[in-house]
Formats: structure tokens, sequence, C-alpha cells
């Protein structure tokens, strides 16, 4: 009879025991959680009860350690504690509701985690926790209308109103139709509007002012008149303010005020170009390019400090025609210069989502500029790159 090797069969018993401490474990695992549901009852108020005290209920999870998986077991508890804190925020109770999504989130973090919290602090006013969890929520979903929604609220408490802005037009193009996003959207556009007319008008006060003290030197005060070589007496003529005058007057005060704004106009661009940084959504994207809007230079400059390769990863589904259009047109402001660059940018556009459909939706006005740009400037100067440029040509849609 063959001999079994000593390693081998002490191997196979070190796994049977442990196969057998396993199965005890489970069993005394059910028999303990039937041993508590039998001495606990469900009244019809949602609390468990033992003789008079009362228990809040808990929820339950069947969890087998033989077949479920450790990942499994994270993500059940990670619902089970956002299902907690949406019962507890319905309570009033805010705060419970915050540790009940802050635990869920410290398990598995979601954009609705983030969002739910982000409306638990908007609740006890901590505007700014709540707004850093909304951006949070957008980081990993940024399509999520709540989100956007919510964190346009916080930053209208905390006076951002530009930016609470940007954000709920944002919502408001992703679902147009939503009545309580319009809503929001026309109440913050208000205050915004109220807010720039208020500064405006302490603006143009300040000049109103200071011409009105001006125009009461002149017309109180006497002019005195140039002296010539000889001595003669000094004469004092009052001096009567004519329409010519008060009409002057205004023209200067109108010419003050606009030189102020072309000031501040060209300060907000310097400060603009500074800040420049890559964007990491559609959102932040678009954002910076709207707000850059006018000046094809500093969106060239956003566009550049946007990697080609990561286009695809920023716009996702949410690249639209009138964005690809105007993206199109700032390569064509330097394919000349930098070639390869530009192409690396039409190629990268055409690995974004949904491309061919944006293509196919172009408008007819849309394409026959495309076609216009295609052959008046890419094609143009590039024969090294005759087939790529070819390729990406019947990708854009201008050949069949």
């Amino acid at each position: 009879m063959a001999r079994v090797p000593t390693q081998r069969k002490q191997s196979g018993e070190d796994m049977q025991g442990l196969l057998n401490n396993l199965h005890d474990w489970e069993l005394s695992f059910k028999d303990k959680h039937k041993n508590i549901k039998s001495n606990l009852r469900e009244d019809e108020t949602g609390t468990q009860g033992v003789g008079k005290s009362r228990i809040p209920a808990a929820p339950y999870i069947n969890y087998n350690p033989i077949t479920h998986h450790l990942s499994e077991e994270s993500s059940i508890d990670a619902n089970s504690e956002k299902e907690l804190g949406n019962e507890l925020f319905k309570q009033k109770k805010f705060n419970e509701a915050i540790d009940c999504y802050s635990r869920s989130i410290a398990l598995s973090p979601t954009a609705v985690a983030y969002a739910n919290r982000a409306m638990a602090y908007l609740k006890i006013k901590r505007f700014q926790e709540a707004e850093n969890d909304c951006t949070e929520a957008l980081n990993l979903d940024d399509r999520y209308i709540k989100a956007y929604s919510r964190r346009s609220t916080a930053r209208k408490q905390v006076g951002k109103l530009k930016e609470s802005i940007e954000d709920v037009e944002f919502a408001l193009r992703l679902e147009p139709q939503n009545q309580e996003i319009k809503k929001q959207h026309t109440e913050v556009k208000a205050l915004y509007e109220k807010e720039i007319l208020k500064r405006v008008s302490g603006a143009t006060g300040v000049f109103a002012q200071g011409a009105q003290n001006s125009g009461n030197t002149i017309k109180s005060g006497p002019v005195i008149q140039p002296v010539s070589s000889s001595s003669q007496k000094v004469a004092e003529v009052p001096r009567i303010p004519t329409k010519k005058t008060h009409k002057t007057s205004k023209q200067e005060l109108k010419e003050s005020v606009q030189d102020l704004a072309a000031r501040a106009a060209a300060l907000a661009k310097a400060e603009a170009a500074k800040s420049i940084a890559a964007p990491n959504s559609a959102y932040q994207f678009e954002v910076s390019w709207r707000g850059l809007a006018g000046d094809r230079t500093l969106q060239t400059q956003l566009l550049k400090v946007t990697s080609p390769a990561t286009l695809p990863r920023i716009f996702k589904n949410a690249l639209s025609a009138p964005m690809l259009m105007d993206i199109v047109r700032c390569v064509a402001t330097f394919f000349i210069e930098d070639m390869n660059l530009a192409i690396r940018y039409l190629e990268n556009l055409t690995k974004v989502p949904r491309f061919d459909m944006i293509i196919m939706c172009l408008s007819s006005s849309d394409k026959s500029e495309l076609f216009k740009i295609w052959e008046e400037v890419f094609c143009k100067g590039a024969a090294e790159h005759t087939a790529t440029l070819g390729a990406l040509c019947f990708k854009y849609g201008l050949k069949q």
C-alpha cells in the first residue's frame, strides 16, 4: 500500500479543520440571529420592542461569510448608511443624517451620497461644506443635475452669484423643461443683476459727486482774468453756466465712466489670463470658455493648457455641436503655426463619445463653415499631413 507523504496529509488535515471552523462559525452566526429575531418584534411605528422598552429599528443584512465577498459587504453597508441617512433627513435630524452619509462615503464614495450630504449641510447653513460636497459629486458625475442645483444654492448664500448662475444655467441646459431649475435660475439671475446695478450705481455716484462738486466751484467762484505785463487790476466776473457747459459736464462724466469700465475689463482679462488652468470636466471647460468669450487669444490659451489626449475624458457625453465648432475655429487660428498640435486636437475630438452623432446633427450652416475651414486652412500648406487630414475629413463628415 502506497504511503501518503506526511506533509500532504498534514495540509489536508489543516484545510479540513479550517472548513469545519468556518462551518461552525456560520451555524453560530445563524443561531445568534435567530435568537435575536425571536426576542424582537416590530410595532406599527417602525420600532422594535423588548417588553416595555423600545429600541430603534436597525437594518438587517443577511450576510453569509462563506459565499459573499468583502467588497459586496462594503457596498451593502454603504447603501444602508445612505438609506438610513435619507430616513433621518426626512425626520429633520440633519446632523445624524450627515454622519450616516459620511460613513457611506467612507465605505464607497458616490455622487448621490455627496449630493445628499450637501443638502443636509444646506439645511444647517454650512454652505461652504455644501459647495465642497457638490463639487466632489460633480467630479464623480459631471451631469448630475441635483449637484449643480445645490451648489448653485450654496454659492448664492456665500455671495458667489456669478458662479451660482453658471451652475444653474448648466443644469438648465441639461434639463430645459425642469420647472424648479427654471425658477431657481430666475431668482439667482435677478439677485446677480441687482448686485451689478448696485455696483454700477455706486461707481456712477462717485463720478457724479465729483462732477457736482466741480460744477459748484465753477458756478459760484470768480473767474480770474490773466494779468498782462503792465499792471492791471484783477477783475472778478461771475461765471454763468450755460446749457453748453452742462452738456459738456455730462459728456465728460459719461466718458469717465466708460474709461473706468474699459480699464476694469482690461484688468479682468489680464487676471483671467493668469488664472487659466487645465479643466477637469466639460462643465469647467465650458464655464471657462464662456468666461473668455470675445477674446480668441485667451480661449486659445485655455485650449492649449488642456492636453489633446484628455478631451475624450473631459467631455464624455457632454460635447455639444456649438462647443465642437468653437474648438475647431480656435484650432484653425494656430493651425499654420503648430500643425502637429492642431491635428492632435482634431484627432482626439473624434474619440469623444457620440462624436459621430454630433457630426450628423450639425446644421447646414455649421457644415458649410466646417467645410470652408477645412478647405481654406487645414488643407493648405500641410502636404506632410495629407493622409491624416484625409482620414479626419471623412470622420468630420466632409467626404462620403
